[in-house]
């Protein structure tokens, strides 16, 4: 963090670096079941590529907002898990995915209504 982090009306933008992109909150979500390994989170988080996956794990691991523990077992194996901090932040972003998941609907109506509107992009009331 640099010293214009520091700064509170910086703070915010500090905090949605850390949470705003959708990877970060769909493996907040994948961990919510608790500990996970990467092929698990791959194979849980639709899209994502694996070098996605690697650098957002290193970004959440750096914030805090889970750790990564080597098993020394044969084969070895890495599990990712959410810290306390994480859990909190699984707790704050539930609402914004229930509200998701109950508009979702309604956001996909208006983006076709959005797609068939002329290529102008001029909208009329009747």
């Amino acid at each position: 963090m640099t010293a214009a982090d520091d700064e509170p009306a910086c703070r915010p933008q500090a905090v949605l670096d850390i949470v705003a992109d959708k990877w970060s909150l769909l493996i907040v979500r994948a961990l919510s079941g608790g500990p996970r390994r990467f092929t698990q989170l791959k194979r849980d988080i639709d899209g994502i590529s694996q070098r996605m996956l690697t650098a957002t794990l290193r970004g959440l691991e750096r914030d805090g907002i889970l750790t990564r523990t080597v098993h020394n077992v044969m084969p070895p194996h890495v599990s990712y898990e959410l810290t306390p901090m994480g859990n909190t932040l699984r707790e704050a972003v539930a609402p914004l995915l229930q509200w998701g998941v109950a508009h979702l609907t309604r956001i996909q109506a208006a983006r076709a209504e959005y797609d068939a509107r002329p290529i102008s992009g001029t909208h009329t009331t009747p």
